[in-house]
């Protein structure tokens, strides 16, 4: 039995994953058109962990009394609503009693646990940023003739974009004279789009999602999608 203080997760998570499955069905069916359309989907399904179906159904009615003509019932319209509905599990009251010790002690210790891993995981992002802050301190301005500041050191394995709302990009120290002005021209292609597409903030959104939801696999597989979709597009 889900306690009662945990039941509206419960529903929001079935409903999320249930969204993301729809997704994950759209995705393959449009698995021919452009990666961007399918990395749009695997995003939308991230956001939904962070909005609970019921904020949605509210929007929805309120909408909804702007519409002068009256829709009738549908089978759409009766499924929308059931999974809408929270958990409804009858248990006696004699078995409720009994068992109410034990389960009010079910949510501590979820929020403990819960706790623990969404700090380990926020700490590791902090550590992480602090990194690539201190190289930046040590690193060197490249003059290219793109549109955003360009920085260099070896510290940098790899071309990235740092930043989201003013974003820097990084490339590796000594990047310019191992690669021909096409590769080069190639490269900055590639990160320029990350930059026009905003990709730094929906990473950033779908990290909000992995900290609140660590706990759940398919957000771990929806960040896998979304960074294969992500460099397709």
């Amino acid at each position: 039995m889900i306690p009662s203080q945990l039941q509206p997760l419960a529903n929001h998570l079935w409903q999320s994953t249930l969204f993301a499955a729809v997704a994950g069905l759209l995705t393959l069916a449009l698995r021919k058109n452009r990666a961007q359309t399918r990395y749009w989907l695997w995003l939308a399904a991230s956001v939904k962990f962070l909005i609970p179906f019921s904020i949605l159904v509210d929007a929805g009615s309120h909408f909804g009394r702007h519409i002068p003509a009256a829709i009738p019932d549908s089978r759409l319209s009766f499924v929308i609503e059931q999974v809408g509905q929270p958990f409804a599990v009858s248990v006696p009251f004699a078995t409720m009693q009994a068992a109410h010790p034990r389960a009010s002690w079910i949510p501590a210790i979820f929020f403990v646990v819960w706790a623990a891993g969404c700090v380990t995981l926020v700490c590791s992002w902090w550590l992480r940023w602090r990194r690539i802050r201190a190289a930046l301190r040590t690193a060197s301005p490249l003059h290219l003739p793109i549109d955003i500041e360009v920085m260099t050191s070896p510290a940098f394995r790899e071309p990235g974009v740092f930043g989201i709302r003013r974003p820097i990009l990084l490339l590796p120290a000594g990047i310019t004279s191992h690669l021909t002005p096409p590769q080069l021209e190639a490269i900055l292609a590639h990160e320029l789009c990350h930059v026009r597409r905003h990709d730094n903030l929906a990473t950033g959104i779908h990290m909000g999602v992995e900290a609140v939801f660590w706990f759940h696999p398919l957000v771990w597989w929806l960040g896998a999608r979304l960074m294969d979709e992500r460099e397709r597009a």
